[in-house]
Order: C-alpha cells, then sequence, then structure tokens
C-alpha cells in the first residue's frame, strides 16, 4: 500500500519540498512505494520551488482514510492535520517544532523531532550515505526548504548544520545562495493574487494562550508595504477568518526579510494587550514595529501573553 507524506496545513516551502523529498527517498532508496500529498495550496514561494526544480505540486488532500499509511513531516500538531489523522497509520513523524501531543497511533513508530531550522536538514541526516544518491531535483528542494526556514541564515533558528549543508547542496548545484535566495524571496513576495482572507490563513498556525484562541499569521516578505498597503481589508478580514476558524483573534505579523523586523496589526485592545505584553513594547496606533523578530516559533509563540 503506498505510504502518502505530507506536512502541515497552509503548507510553506519546508511542508511542500519535504514530503516531496521523503516520497523520493522511500520510493527510490528504500524500494517502499510512498507519494507526497498536501494538506493545501502551497503559497508562492513554495510553488516557484516546485517548478523551479521540476516537480508538480503535489495533491491536496482533505483528510486521509482509515488506516491509509502515512508519514507526517514538519509538524506533529493535530490542529495542522487532517481531521482523521488518528484513524490513518501514522508509521513515522519527522518535525523540527516543539511536542505537541494529541497524535495516536496503532502501534509504534519513528519519530525524529531535531533542533534544527529545517525539516529537509533532518531527513538529510536520517538518510546518511543514501544522501549521496539524491538526484539533482532532490538536492534543489532540500537547499530551497533550508533558505526558506532560515530566511537565507537570517532568523534566530538557523543552525551551523542547516548553514553547512546548505552551502554543500549550493556547491554541488552550482548555485549561488544570494542570487537564489533573492529569486525565491521575490516569488514569496508577489501576494497580488490572493485575498485578504487567504493571506490570514496563508502561513497561519493556530495556538492557545492562556484561554484564547490565536490564528497567528506570518507573511514573510522583501515588499513589506505590498502587504501593510492593504492594512485597511487585512483588519476587516480578521474578523471574518477569526468567526470562520472558530479562534478568537488573528494575529498578523509582517516579516521584513530585509530589514530583519517584525510589523504587527493591532486593531483592537486584545491585540494591543498582546502586542505590549509580548513584546514588552508601547502601541500607539493601530500597527507597531518589532526589530529583530523574525520566527514564528523561536520568538512569537513562545512569548505570546494575553
Amino acid at each position: 500500500m503506498t505510504t502518502l507524506v505530507f506536512g502541515h496545513k497552509a503548507p510553506d516551502t519546508d511542508s511542500t519540498g519535504s514530503p516531496l523529498i521523503w516520497a523520493w527517498y522511500l520510493s527510490e532508496v528504500r524500494g517502499e512505494p510512498a507519494e507526497a500529498r498536501l494538506l493545501g495550496e502551497p503559497n508562492t514561494e513554495a510553488a516557484f520551488v516546485a517548478e523551479r526544480w521540476g516537480f508538480q505540486a503535489p495533491s491536496v488532500i482533505e483528510d486521509v482514510e482509515p488506516g491509509t499509511p502515512v508519514v507526517v513531516v514538519d509538524t506533529n500538531n493535530p490542529a495542522e492535520l487532517p481531521e482523521g489523522i488518528n484513524s490513518a497509520d501514522i508509521r513515522s513523524i519527522i518535525d523540527h517544532h516543539k511536542l505537541t501531543g494529541g497524535l495516536e497511533t496503532k502501534g509504534p513508530i519513528d519519530i525524529t523531532i531535531r533542533p534544527l531550522a529545517c525539516t529537509a536538514t533532518i531527513m538529510h541526516q536520517l538518510m546518511g550515505p543514501k544522501a549521496s544518491e539524491m538526484p539533482e531535483g532532490i538536492k534543489g528542494l532540500m537547499l530551497s526548504c533550508i533558505l526558506s526556514d532560515t530566511l537565507e541564515f537570517r532568523s534566530p533558528t538557523t543552525t551551523d548544520v542547516d548553514r553547512a549543508l546548505a552551502e554543500s547542496l549550493a556547491s554541488d548545484l552550482d548555485l549561488n545562495i544570494a542570487d537564489y535566495a533573492t529569486e525565491m524571496f521575490a516569488a514569496k513576495s508577489d501576494v497580488s493574487a490572493f485575498s485578504d482572507a487567504e493571506l490570514l490563513r496563508m502561513d497561519s498556525k493556530e495556538y492557545e494562550v492562556d484561554g484564547k484562541k490565536f490564528r497567528v499569521s506570518v507573511l514573510e516578505t522583501t515588499a513589506p508595504a505590498q502587504v501593510l498597503d492593504r492594512k485597511e481589508g487585512l483588519v476587516s478580514a480578521m474578523d471574518t477568518v477569526a468567526k470562520e476558524d472558530g479562534v478568537d483573534q488573528v494575529l498578523l505579523f509582517v516579516v521584513d526579510i530585509l530589514r530583519e523586523e517584525a510589523t504587527m496589526l493591532v486593531p483592537n485592545d486584545l491585540t494591543k494587550g498582546v502586542a505590549e505584553k509580548s513584546f514588552d513594547t508601547t502601541v500607539e496606533g493601530d500597527t507597531v514595529v518589532l526589530p529583530g523578530v523574525m520566527s514564528r516559533k523561536k520568538q512569537i509563540i513562545p512569548n505570546l501573553k494575553v
């Protein structure tokens, strides 16, 4: 039976590329039939990366049938996975986020969670000597995942392991990292085709803090004005998305990759309180700039207070 490999909802580059990488490894190296899937449409950077390296974006699925063998990558949070995930046959989990809890398996499985910036980096380690068999396209995906998750090594999540692997892959591919990252980030920054609600869900995760449920949305861009110029529409969409998704509030952070700072939208007293308590700042208006804030995983989520 074919194993399905997928990451989290609202797939970014790592949650698009890593399923393709691991499906290749299972099928071509270990001889275990596997196919990549997505739990939503990939963001613009992820779509660019897949096409750049000769892959079609994996098919999107809404749920999994009971008993389906699956490998979960780039998350271990049930809220970011199909509703029927606990009825599937989870074979392994490969992730770099904190352990959330709530997944149930039919037996003992392999779980690898390591404090690295990127799931693809962990996969390279798990492949061991077999990583030398990766074709150019798989190497390109792996490099792209690392550059995306580290924001070209600007993110505080970056480790020496991630950087060294990215530099080795770029050398193999005869690519200049800065030039290629610029192409990727340009693709990520073009959000003109998306509605305000789609932008809020594009790269977002649900978290509960002190009894309040939040959808924490992060938009990483080299052109923050393209997003912030839509502030009025985004603020209006926050209420709609919150009601439709069953959360108390959407928190939106627009990360300026080049200036290495985030702008948080502050449309009401709740978000103002969150901003001031979480980031030790004073809000005077409907936005606040947070210098040095680049990572949801390491700088935003751990600091959230109500």
